[in-house]
């Protein structure tokens, strides 16, 4: 006998791998229906939440609202258009953003304040 013979018998020896379980059944499939819940509800639905919040905001923006920008750009409204906001950011000084950038809108009075 050779050992070739030895090797090519021992590796037609082995046995075969036991066949996986074919029927999946509901209680497999929860821990991935636990994990969607639980990301949708901590993730997803508190962005949704703020996005409609924020689309109001910017909806009923107006003239001497004071502001603060996602740049930390704070300022009062001097104007607004569709897209472009005026903000005055000192006397006399009026820059124009995109209104989708305006981040909180303040209480009046907060610029004297600060």
């Amino acid at each position: 006998m050779a050992w070739s013979d030895l090797i090519v018998g021992n590796a037609w020896a082995q046995a075969a791998a036991p066949a996986a379980n074919p029927s999946l059944g509901f209680t497999d499939f929860l821990p991935l229906i636990a994990l969607v819940a639980v990301f949708y509800f901590l993730i997803l639905r508190p962005q949704q939440v703020r996005s409609k919040e924020l689309k109001n905001i910017l909806g009923a923006l107006q003239k001497g609202d004071e502001v603060v920008a996602v740049g930390g750009l704070l300022g009062r409204v001097a104007k607004v258009g569709e897209n472009y906001v005026g903000i005055e950011v000192a006397d006399g000084v009026v820059i124009n953003i995109q209104k989708n950038t305006i981040q909180t809108v303040l209480p009046k009075g907060t610029i004297k304040s600060i």
